[in-house]
């Protein structure tokens, strides 16, 4: 894992952006693990404008909610359609977001699986991490094994996505379809984004705490292939810091963000 640490907000998006559109770039074809939020808007805000080809790319989102249809205001299909895919060239037919409206859950969880591996797997998977240290919507005692599926949402979790619901928690769904904790680490290569100081406890607890699935962000800690890009306000309860910035400061990889 690495931990990269950004003077702000702005910058440590900036950095995912970029990082995002030169796989993109060196390979069109990539097959792409994509996430929502509001600290997301603004990654696809910085792609949509960095002018980077989707044609050839597939991608696959986290989660959706149970019981609301794509064309919901408040479904995670509308949101990428909105913020990524309705103003880059990708393909709809290459763009996959979990069937939340399914009349079989269980069925759509297991499709969705098989198309990831028809696709080859996730080259790479972009992360956000809710305040329940959640990864997609893997709430506490989520198996590090587990694929996707179903899983009901703490109220930590519905709290903090009711401002997309008029500010009341009462009408976020209660239930999620997401893909599993195990299925992300499959991914060929883990990007992990959080900023503000709302997230500096979970940040820490995921990066410097013990793997738990109380905590399904820790279990990034076993990917071979992670960066976690995190501004100076959710790095605030870090310990390593000084190590972090010296392998930032020293990895040819990292040269030209620098």
């Amino acid at each position: 894992m690495e931990v990269i640490i950004q003077p702000d907000a702005a910058q440590a998006v900036d950095l995912v952006a970029r990082l995002l559109a030169e796989r993109i770039r060196a390979r069109p074809d990539i097959v792409l693990g994509l996430a929502t939020g509001r600290t997301m808007e603004d990654v696809y805000e910085r792609l949509v404008a960095s002018r980077v080809s989707f044609r050839e790319c597939t991608s696959f989102n986290l989660d959706e909610y149970i019981g609301l249809p794509p064309d919901d205001p408040n479904s995670y299909r509308h949101y990428m359609q909105v913020h990524l895919f309705s103003k880059t060239d990708f393909r709809a037919e290459n763009t996959h977001v979990p069937d939340g409206a399914a009349a079989d859950l269980r069925e759509a969880a297991l499709r969705y699986e098989m198309l990831i591996r028809l696709a080859g797997g996730i080259d790479l998977q972009l992360l956000g991490i809710g305040q329940a240290g959640h990864i997609g919507f893997n709430e506490p005692l989520s198996a590090i094994r587990s694929r996707t599926r179903d899983k009901c949402l703490t109220p930590t979790t519905r709290a903090q996505n009711a401002e997309m619901f008029g500010g009341d928690a009462d009408k976020v769904p209660k239930r999620a379809l997401t893909v599993g904790v195990g299925t992300i680490l499959e991914a060929r290569e883990l990007v992990l984004l959080a900023t503000g100081p709302a997230k500096a406890d979970i940040v820490a607890r995921a990066v410097e705490g013990p793997i738990t699935s109380m905590i399904s962000a820790s279990a990034i800690q076993l990917h071979p292939n992670c960066k976690v890009v995190v501004d100076e306000a959710a790095a605030a309860g870090l310990q390593a810091r000084d190590y972090y910035d010296f392998i930032f400061a020293n990895e040819p990889e990292w040269s030209a963000y620098r």
